[in-house]
């Protein structure tokens, strides 16, 4: 029996080892994706990004949990986590923290959870996670929770591969600012100001209603030639469907508070999307990004295996000797290594 057919059938070491393969790399683990792609898009992506210390992988435990609860979100699905941690700098491997805060799901046969590093990959996702997501989704797993390292400025990559994103805040930790500087507004279907039994939760979530208005503005009314005139706001539609207005939530993640709402939320974007078109908009995207990074990487090792190590190392003398420019070497290789 094939590694794919075992996953396929449920098997939930093969679906580890299938996972590790991917991970790695290996021609074992693209054969068995390129098997069970027929098998993928059912399930719903949820991202789940923001800064260290907001509280995400407590929010992802519950938010698993509420959807293992018939009575939470209608019939209980079976639920894939993927938590992408930082790599040790000496080993390579990922520190497993989130498997600590994700406990109580162990004993959950309807959840599998993988952590896995980043290998230095920026963006916060890891460059396998795409791959990783196929295989959950291809063995049966339709909600499938994305948490990405959070490295604060870099998390765009999660809107690329989620349907929906949780963009995570928490009072004081000064994060307002960086909100703005990440473009949080772009990549935000819902914002959690998680953590909101803290001091400084209004300051917080007055903040973010304040971007949210910047970014679509209520209707202007003012007085003109004695009549009362109302100038309608334009909503920018989403990246993926008609306008949807992100709401801004409370939760306390480690007493469950607020996770029901946040959770119908999710449902409701996921229903927005569906009878909007962005589903298939965002999958079309999504697909051409991981299709796009596919080639890049094939191009390059392609490129490797065909280039001269004495040509480049070189040209790498040369650029470190200031004789040419890393621009003017790098057209010297895609031109054979010709001055």
């Amino acid at each position: 029996m094939s590694l794919a057919t075992s996953v396929l059938e449920g098997n939930r070491l093969s679906l580890a080892r299938l996972l590790t393969h991917i991970e790695n790399d290996t021609s074992e683990g693209r054969a068995a994706l390129d098997e069970l792609f027929v098998h993928t898009g059912q399930a719903h992506l949820i991202g789940v990004t923001g800064a260290p210390g907001t509280g995400k992988s407590s929010l992802v435990n519950h938010l698993a949990r509420y959807f293992r609860k018939p009575e939470g979100a209608g019939a209980p699905s079976k639920v894939g986590i993927i938590a992408v941690d930082p790599s040790s700098p000496f080993t390579g491997g990922a520190i497993l923290g989130d498997r600590v805060r994700m406990r109580d799901l162990a004993g959950d046969t309807g959840v599998f959870i993988r952590s896995m590093a980043s290998r230095g990959s920026l963006g916060g996702l890891a460059s396998a996670t795409s791959g990783m997501v196929q295989a959950l989704d291809a063995a049966g797993y339709r909600i499938i929770l994305i948490e990405t390292v959070g490295a604060g400025q870099a998390e765009v990559d999660i809107a690329r591969l989620a349907h929906t994103t949780l963009v995570v805040e928490a009072p004081g930790l000064g994060d307002e600012i960086q909100a703005i500087k990440a473009g949080i507004l772009e990549i935000a279907d819902i914002l959690v100001v998680n953590k909101a039994d803290r001091p400084g939760v209004e300051n917080t979530e007055r903040a973010l209603l304040s971007m949210l208005q910047l970014a679509h503005p209520a209707p202007r009314i003012y007085w003109h030639d004695g009549q009362l005139m109302r100038i309608e706001s334009q909503p920018q539609p989403d990246r993926g469907g008609d306008f949807w207005q992100p709401p801004v939530l409370r939760t306390v993640a480690t007493e469950g508070v607020g996770i029901s709402e946040l959770g119908d939320a999710i449902l409701r974007h996921r229903e927005h999307l569906q009878t909007s078109g962005g589903w298939e908009r965002r999958e079309h995207a999504r697909l051409q990004a991981e299709l796009d990074t596919l080639l890049k990487a094939g191009l390059v090792s392609r490129w490797q295996k065909a280039a001269s190590p004495a040509v480049y190392s070189d040209l790498v003398d040369r650029v470190l000797a200031r004789q040419i420019s890393p621009w003017r070497a790098v057209e010297m290789l895609l031109d054979g290594g010709r001055t």
